[in-house]
């Protein structure tokens, strides 16, 4: 564990308590994607299929766990939570992640599989890899639609960018610094362009805080 690692999964449940928190507070989901909700449950139930048979730390359990419960219940409270049900807008969550999110991952995995050899946990776990660096589109394109953004879903939004952008410092601190460190190049090429997807978001969330007004994306 070192520190890149460790701000890093603090930013990644800091962004899922603030969803949480903005949902409880203001009974209002309002610009808030529940398709980019259900691809982050599909990524989390699938990365860590290893918590029935791999025992890493008491840290590594429980995050895991808080990852999938929280998410769960974020899906739950926007499906079948009063008011909050009543508040989630499906005209503006139009994006198909089914056909265009779920559907090519689970194939580049699957291809993938095919070069290094076939393991089903392998399979689910690279498909949670490539299904991560896009999961953030639905929530993205909501949050064009609807151009003004609050506050609580624009810090869980650049928490979540944050997340992974320390990640990938994590990446290039471990291969100097941890000796038999393998480089993964699926996790380095989804991680940035994850990153990537967060770049314009960030310059808008950056000019909104340094003005001190609303934070608003151009149409």
């Amino acid at each position: 564990m070192n520190i890149f690692r460790l701000v890093g999964d603090l930013c990644h449940l800091a962004s899922i308590l603030l969803l949480l928190l903005k949902l409880r507070a203001s009974k209002n989901a309002s610009g808030i994607s529940l398709k980019t909700q259900e691809l982050f449950l599909a990524v989390f139930v699938c990365r860590y299929l290893d918590l029935f048979t791999t025992f890493y730390s008491v840290y590594n359990s429980v995050m895991k766990v808080l990852y999938i419960a929280l998410t769960a219940l974020i899906i739950h409270m926007m499906r079948a939570q009063s008011p909050i049900r009543g508040t989630y807008d499906a005209s503006q969550d139009t994006f198909l992640h089914v056909k265009y999110a779920v559907a090519p991952c689970a194939a580049l995995a699957a291809l993938t599989m095919l070069v290094q050899g076939f393991d089903v946990r392998d399979l689910f776990w690279n498909f949670s890899i490539y299904l991560e660096a896009i999961a953030i589109v639905p929530q993205l394109i909501v949050l064009q639609r609807y151009r003004e953004v609050e506050n609580l879903t624009g810090h869980y939004i650049f928490f979540l960018g944050a997340y992974r952008a320390l990640y990938i410092l994590n990446w290039i601190y471990r291969s100097f610094h941890e000796r038999g460190y393998k480089h993964h190049y699926v996790v380095y090429f989804a991680g940035i362009v994850q990153t990537a997807l967060y770049v314009d978001f960030f310059y808008y969330y950056a000019i909104s805080k340094y003005r001190g007004g609303k934070f608003s994306l151009p149409s």
